[in-house]
């Protein structure tokens, strides 16, 4: 049996996890990325491809029987229906029998733009006739730690209002998609959230005080249905908190130190 295991979007914040995982399985592993190849990886083989101009798939899916599916684009997210439509029939074509997706807690309970496209994804991996598992996890530290920077810009820190979230270790969503991909398609499985829920406020205030930064944090009311999902508790998956390190770890480990330096 053909165990090549494909990372797409292997350059990205989760990409990157899942591709040295995957790499220390002594499996043989595939990388696809939109953009040039980093050097020469040890036990990596690099491909160039657009999934969603459906460019370069054909020589990169060949012989693969498992994909992680990591690839997204989150500024331009509309991309990701065309992507994933592309990486489903370079799948089929190529006969992989297996597709990680990876997805997020809530999709389907918030009707915020970004979390309809990775919902409709998981629509279409599910009726492709692919074996496949779809994975939803909570908020990356990462990404909540570039959100906060970004409004910090300004003088005042605004956040949704009674609105809590799960950080969730993306190594550690790393390790179970790998563990995912080494076994059988599951369908969806188990989410994975992190040890802790917090209030956003108190997420916001914590890395304002690591981050060396004087800000007032002002909880403003989201109105609508999005903002009715974000207070309902959708972002959050308290009976799966399985995830081991926590914001805290993460605010000491990345941004104290960096704000030291």
């Amino acid at each position: 049996m053909n165990d090549v295991i494909m990372v797409t979007g292997a350059t990205g914040v989760l990409g990157r996890e899942v591709l040295e995982r995957v790499r220390r399985t002594g499996l043989p592993v595939r990388a696809l990325t939109r953009k040039a190849p980093p050097p020469v990886t040890p036990g990596v083989e690099w491909f160039t491809g657009d999934l969603a101009k459906g460019d370069g798939l054909a020589a990169a899916f060949a012989g693969v029987r498992t994909v992680i599916h990591c690839a997204t684009d989150v500024r331009r997210f509309k991309n990701d229906i065309p992507a994933f439509q592309h990486l489903l029939e370079a799948s089929k074509r190529a006969d992989v029998e297996h597709i990680v997706n990876i997805s997020i807690v809530g999709v389907d309970r918030i009707p915020y733009p970004y979390y309809r496209i990775k919902l409709e994804g998981e629509r279409l991996l599910a009726g492709s006739g692919i074996g496949w598992t779809t994975l939803r996890a909570t908020q990356f530290p990462d990404l909540i730690d570039l959100a906060l920077g970004f409004l910090a810009k300004s003088p005042v820190l605004i956040v949704p209002s009674g609105t809590s979230c799960q950080p969730v270790d993306r190594g550690e969503v790393a390790d179970r998609l790998v563990e995912l991909a080494q076994g059988g398609p599951a369908g969806r499985v188990p989410d994975l959230a992190g040890p802790k829920v917090y209030p956003l406020v108190r997420l916001a205030k914590d890395w304002a005080a690591a981050a060396g930064k004087r800000r007032l944090v002002l909880p403003v009311f989201i109105p609508g249905k999005i903002g009715a999902g974000f207070r309902s508790g959708a972002l959050t998956a308290p009976d799966r908190a399985v995830g081991v390190r926590t914001w805290e770890d993460y605010l000491t480990a990345e941004v104290a130190g960096r704000n030291a330096t």
